[in-house]
């Protein structure tokens, strides 16, 4: 991963000590159970714990044995019975390696969406409070780019907040869906090791049991959970872009802050450019990536084979500790945001009130004109306006085609017009509150 876009906690969770010392739970909680069931000795398996439960397993010794044994469980374990002694015999009775490195690698994504669900929660929080500052700041809507007719800023946040509520509920449903334990042994029989002790180190690692491991966890989960990831980074991608695009000099209805002694250009100190939004859309490109290699990998030979292997050990970090980053770093673009509620006003009268044309057009209709002639007398006068030729309304005026009492046009320009179910809006968003 790139260190840059990283955050400490995120990180440690995919450290080489971090992933020993669940190895080593995974291996000790089996013992305890096979104890218990009378495989290995109660003494053993006591004393296992208590040699190794408060070790930092020695990374370079590891990778040391693994260059000789070319086979990184091996090589741990040969570590542990270093440390543990005799007893060390013990371990991994009847288990095979898949069974330790699919239930470690379910324990890090499960633990990395407990943060990223914090992320999303960071997100939310940020959301409501701009949405609900800026409820009735009116702004123009664009459709294609293009100004359409007025919302408020409120709305469009609120918008975003709903789809980081969707997003939560994804990261959920995949956090439920990846947390799964096998220690099933060699093609996924039990041959060797007894079904209870696979329910008894799923419940002490907080996972859930895999109703059918092949030696491996069916990589149909990962497949989706990393698609969710790549909807939640997709969802930040379109909120840094409309921020991005709200910056822009000619709009600058929006923009990140600039804090002080912060530089925009090398070349020219005048800038002041959108770069953690710009950022984010390449982090979302980065999360993104790792969807496609989680597809592929589903497709393994018969019981198991390691293609995913190399696959995982990248995107795992990857993908979980970037879009950690991208949330918290979103989050805090919205919560510093500085918003132009005068540039908004400023740009929906830029074209005179033509944001106000399907009103007009309905208006006509609903006073006995076809549509056809309505949208053909409103639409004539808007392109002078375009053309930069005068006022919408007195255009509207001059037409002896729209029919309209002048007082009863004018009100047909009322921005409070568009903002009346704002409230509507709010309560299916944020609840009745």
């Amino acid at each position: 991963m790139i260190t840059r876009y990283t955050r400490p906690e995120a990180v440690a969770i995919w450290s080489q000590e971090t992933k020993y010392k669940i190895w080593f739970e995974i291996e000790a909680h089996a013992a305890t159970k096979m104890a218990e069931l009378g495989v290995i000795p109660k003494e053993s398996a006591e004393a296992i714990w208590a040699k190794g439960k408060d070790v930092t397993f020695d990374a370079d010794r590891i990778d040391e044995i693994e260059r000789t044994t070319k086979h990184d469980v091996i090589a741990f374990l040969t570590h542990v019975s270093e440390i543990v002694g005799e007893e060390a015999r013990f371990l991994h009775q009847g288990m095979t390696s898949s069974d330790v490195l699919d239930t470690c690698f379910a324990v890090q994504l499960a633990r990395s969406t407990d943060l990223l669900l914090g992320g999303v929660d960071r997100v939310l929080a940020a959301l409501e409070v701009r949405a609900k500052e800026h409820k009735y700041t009116p702004t123009v809507g664009r459709s294609h780019g293009i100004h359409a007719e007025p919302v408020t800023f409120g709305l469009k946040l609120a918008g975003y907040h709903a789809e980081f509520q969707r997003a939560k509920r994804r990261l959920i449903t995949a956090r439920e869906e990846i947390a799964t334990c096998a220690i099933s042994g060699a093609v996924g029989t039990f041959a060797n090791v007894d079904p209870a002790v696979e329910q008894y180190v799923a419940d002490q690692m907080g996972l859930a049991v895999e109703p059918v491991s092949t030696q491996v966890i069916p990589r149909d989960r990962h497949a989706a959970y990393f698609a969710a990831l790549g909807v939640v980074a997709s969802s930040i991608e379109r909120l840094a872009v409309e921020i991005r695009h709200l910056q822009r000099t000619e709009v600058l209805e929006a923009e990140e802050f600039f804090d002080k002694g912060q530089k925009g250009s090398s070349a020219m100190p005048h800038k002041r450019n959108p770069i953690l939004t710009e950022n984010l859309t390449g982090l979302a490109r980065l999360v993104r990536s790792a969807v496609t290699p989680a597809m592929e990998n589903v497709a393994l030979w018969h019981e198991r084979d390691i293609s995913h292997s190399s696959v995982e050990r990248g995107i795992g970090p990857d993908a979980t500790v970037h879009l950690d980053f991208a949330l918290h770093r979103l989050a805090g673009v919205i919560e510093r945001l500085n918003v132009y509620p005068e540039n908004m006003q400023k740009n929906i009268d830029r074209l005179g009130g033509l944001v106000h044309s399907q009103r007009v057009m309905l208006a006509l209709t609903q006073a006995g004109v076809s549509r056809e002639d309505a949208y053909a007398a409103v639409q004539e006068n808007a392109m002078k306006v375009w053309r930069g030729e005068g006022a919408f309304l007195d255009f509207l005026k001059a037409d002896a085609r729209v029919t309209l009492p002048h007082d009863q046009l004018e009100a047909l320009f009322d921005l409070g017009y568009h903002t009346k179910n704002v409230d509507v809006v709010f309560k299916r968003v944020f609840g009745e509150g």
